[in-house]
């Protein structure tokens, strides 16, 4: 497969996602352009901060595969991964990282910071902004529906607590 058509398969995860009321992340684990492992963020649904669509996808792919090397492996991601799931990409060694929307408030690939700059064993080749466009309209679109809800929950509220006007006051 070729990386867009990989890209799409990880924004289909991430499209599950937000169905899920994930925020809509998704990965893909490749190997020879075959895809061996996918998933999408289930943090929300798992109650569980480490279920990010990147860790879920390379525990799968560590286990399709018996090991937990990963460098023949590509990860396709649609939002830069963050601190944890860089880590993650390091330690399994993946040899290619190519994610699709910058993550300026914990991307760790060179939005935040940079943690594949620093001299570590293993430095993987990252790629940004395949299908950037749409990775981020499903990031604003899931983000506007949720403010959107928490309005009208807030309003409800507001309403509820508020006597109305018409017989709810006290007779003086």
């Amino acid at each position: 497969m070729t990386d867009e058509e990989l890209m799409r398969l990880a924004l289909n995860e991430a499209a599950e996602a937000a169905r899920l009321g994930e925020v809509p992340v998704g990965a893909v684990v490749a190997k020879d352009g075959i895809p061996i492992a996918l998933a999408h963020n289930l943090r929300e649904t798992g109650r569980n901060a480490t279920y990010h669509a990147e860790l879920l996808a390379i525990d799968a792919a560590c286990r399709a595969l018996g090991g937990w090397r990963l460098w023949q492996c590509e990860l396709f991601v649609t939002l830069e991964p963050c601190p944890m799931c860089s880590g993650a990409i390091l330690n399994s060694r993946i040899k290619r990282v190519v994610y699709g929307a910058a993550d300026p408030k914990a991307g760790c690939c060179g939005s935040m910071t940079d943690l594949f700059a620093l001299p570590f064993n293993h430095h993987p080749v990252i790629e940004s902004g395949l299908l950037a466009e749409e990775a981020q309209a499903l990031l604003q679109s899931f983000f506007l529906s949720l403010r959107q809800k928490r309005l009208a929950a807030k309003l409800a509220r507001r309403s509820a607590d508020t006597p109305s006007s018409q017989g709810d006051t006290p007779n003086v």
